[in-house]
């Protein structure tokens, strides 16, 4: 009969000691990790799809921009290029976080350039298809700030919870797991939103 109760008590004793190396936690943490990067993925997205119509409002307005409004052409097709994409598999990969990194910073820097420039042009500021995208950009450019936020936080979460113990048990020897790679701004102040003012000029 004690047998039998002693082996009654080894399941649960057994159950909580695997719980407690890892077995849910690092799945658990490395999963929002991965589902918060899904959310940086679709704010850089969203921003590049807002792209062509400022293209096509700048176009029409400032030809002499011509120049500038071809380099953040260009440089959307390099962010959003299926080569520079990180699918979940790639968090922990430094060269392929750095390399999406840099294309993204590479569209921020030629689009910012684009929109000083317009700041010559009142007609273009003052029209009201422009000031709609101004609203759309600016809002954008905070969600990717926030969702960039968000997901450094949980690679942080993640990153700890594989290298404490009793965590890093079950993250060595079951998952092997291994750090991800968070967001890093290459540019001073690059994570913030920028401060756009294209208000109409009086």
């Amino acid at each position: 009969m004690r047998k039998n109760f002693m082996k009654f008590l080894v399941v649960p004793v057994a159950a909580l000691s695997l719980a407690g190396c890892g077995i849910n936690s690092v799945p658990t943490a490395e999963e929002n990790a991965k589902a918060k990067w899904a959310d940086v993925q679709a704010a850089f997205q969203e921003r590049a799809n807002l792209i062509p119509n400022l293209a096509n409002v700048v176009k029409g307005a400032a030809a002499q921009e011509n120049k500038t409004l071809t380099e953040v052409i260009e440089a959307r097709a390099r962010a959003t290029s299926p080569n520079i994409q990180v699918n979940p598999d790639d968090l922990s990969n430094p060269a392929k976080m750095a390399a999406f990194q840099s294309a993204q910073n590479q569209l921020s820097g030629s689009l910012s350039r684009l929109l000083v420039s317009v700041e010559q042009y009142p007609q273009l500021k003052s029209q009201e298809g422009y000031l709609k995208l101004q609203d759309q950009l600016e809002g954008q450019e905070n969600r990717v700030r926030i969702t960039l936020r968000d997901y450094n936080e949980a690679v942080r979460g993640y990153n700890t919870t594989i290298r404490t113990f009793p965590d890093i048990i079950g993250a060595k020897v079951i998952h092997g797991a291994k750090p991800m790679v968070p967001y890093q701004a290459t540019t001073q102040g690059a994570e913030s939103a920028p401060q756009l003012d294209m208000a109409p000029a009086t």
